[in-house]
């Protein structure tokens, strides 16, 4: 049996522990959200899609018999074309993994399907899905070998595309023929720490024909998703352009190239420039947000709620160079999105740029896998409210199907578009002790009891929202 060097447990073992009009019509739909000039949109994120049996909890990642499971289970998956995984999933082979995945895994076969299903009986005339990164599940790569009898890196990396060619045949399977368009994530690599230059090489064909589906300039897209992760699309006929950034790259997890890291700031100012010219609105899909790690950032030293410490999403100077560029182009992006939290949290970037996070279909925080459905403005393409979707692994018995969790406007007695209300409720969770109570409960869609929103902790959190650079949030939590 193939063994694990102490390095890769280590690994393992931390991360086990660490025309848009339509849809609503006018009327209340299932979803709680209404207007007649509004269209909807889902939204999702963090899917971490595992197609290993249980390879992620502490107490059966690496004993003997998960160990045979999993060997067994990849040879089939190895031999087979994905068209023929489902039918391995739903076998004998895999039947450990029939039950949707249990609080601190990633998303098993049969959460991707559940996930998948209620999108799609949530479409209705959405003329796309958003996606804010990380397609595949933590630690993919490092496992393979474990369980295909150390097979080589090069090996390791065809199965991390196929996987990944697995998930995007999944997704498009469920939406039919609209784009779905994404940001891509740190897991989205062979390393965890990408997405890096090789994975970007062999799978950016792919995330534009299907991913996509053929929406914008092949070229143009092929050619930055390889060089850099990143990419634009101008819907036809819409006065809109989407970017999808690769943030990631300006996080300090990452050694990254600075000449990359320009060449993606100058791309991204170009583009709201070329948009800001051209009258059109900006849909921006980021993976990891600016501002602070809040669970990172660590529990508060004393009972005061203050810390010793700050630790950021990305580097300070990248983060001050973005923020640089997007105040260049006041009005000009109409919605910002971002996932890697696996939370349901905001953050207020600048004024006017509210940036929504939406919570992970894996569950490997202790969130409950949700997802999020927009609606938007028809004339202006921002959103104006939204409703969280979620999978609640506490119910018992556990349920059958993903169930509408809140509405925002309702939750929180919010209207008018989310640029200004977001900003408001700022204010209101420091008035309002029942909007304090919703967003805390809404932070992990339902499942906080793992690692709970405190009073002690509650600053990090709160302070996490409004103040993006590293030295303003630690003074404003400390002073809180």
């Amino acid at each position: 049996m193939p063994q694990l060097s102490r390095r890769t447990f280590l690994e393992l073992a931390s991360l086990a522990s660490a025309g848009f009009l339509g849809g609503c019509g006018g009327s209340s739909g299932a979803n709680g959200i209404t207007g007649s000039d509004n269209f909807s949109i889902p939204v999702f994120s963090d899917v971490h899609f595992q197609p290993y049996i249980n390879p992620l909890l502490p107490s059966a990642a690496l004993n003997t018999a998960t160990v045979a499971a999993n060997m067994a289970l990849v040879a089939l998956l190895d031999a087979a074309d994905t068209s023929e995984w489902p039918a391995i999933f739903e076998g004998a082979a895999n039947a450990a993994n029939s039950a949707p995945s249990a609080p601190l895994t990633d998303t098993n076969y049969a959460l991707l399907s559940l996930t998948l299903a209620s999108i799609k009986q949530n479409l209705g005339t959405s003329p796309a899905v958003l996606f804010t990164g990380d397609f595949l599940g933590h630690g993919l790569d490092q496992l393979y070998p474990v369980y295909s009898m150390n097979k080589t890196a090069a090996e390791a990396a065809a199965f991390v595309d196929k996987t990944l060619t697995f998930v995007l045949q999944q997704i498009r399977a469920a939406v039919g023929a609209i784009p779905v368009y994404f940001a891509l994530g740190n897991c989205d690599s062979y390393t965890g720490y990408g997405p890096d230059s090789s994975f970007l090489a062999n799978n950016a064909q792919q995330l534009y024909t299907i991913a996509l589906n053929g929406a914008g300039n092949e070229q143009d897209v092929i050619s930055t998703l390889t060089n850099g992760g990143y990419y634009s699309v101008e819907p036809a006929g819409m006065n809109l352009m989407i970017v999808g950034l690769n943030t990631f790259a300006l996080s300090p997890a990452v050694t990254a190239d600075p000449a990359m890291i320009a060449a993606q700031f100058a791309w991204f100012d170009a583009k709201l420039a070329k948009a800001s010219t051209a009258g059109k609105k900006v849909w921006l899909l980021m993976h990891a947000p600016p501002g602070a790690v809040e669970g990172a950032t660590g529990e508060p030293a004393n009972d005061n709620g203050q810390i010793a410490a700050a630790t950021m999403m990305w580097v300070g100077s990248n983060q001050e160079t973005f923020m640089g560029i997007v105040e260049k182009y006041p009005g000009v992006i109409a919605m910002s999105l971002a996932g890697h939290t696996h939370m349901d949290e905001f953050r207020l970037m600048s004024p006017g740029n509210a940036l929504a996070i939406t919570a992970g279909i894996s569950p490997f925080f202790g969130n409950n896998p949700a997802y999020k459905i927009f609606a938007l403005n028809s004339f202006s393409l921002a959103p104006t409210d939204y409703s969280a979707v979620n999978f609640n692994l506490l119910a018992k018995p556990l349920t059958s199907q993903f169930t509408n969790y809140y509405t925002f406007s309702q939750a929180y007695e919010l209207e008018g578009p989310l640029a200004t209300s977001l900003p408001e409720l700022f204010s209101t969770l420091l008035a309002s002790n029942a909007a304090k109570m919703q967003y805390q409960g809404a932070f992990y869609s339902g499942n906080n009891a793992l690692n709970p929103i405190t009073g002690t902790n509650w600053p990090v959190y709160w302070c996490g929202i409004g103040y993006m650079d590293e030295q303003g949030f630690f003074t404003a939590v400390n002073a809180f």
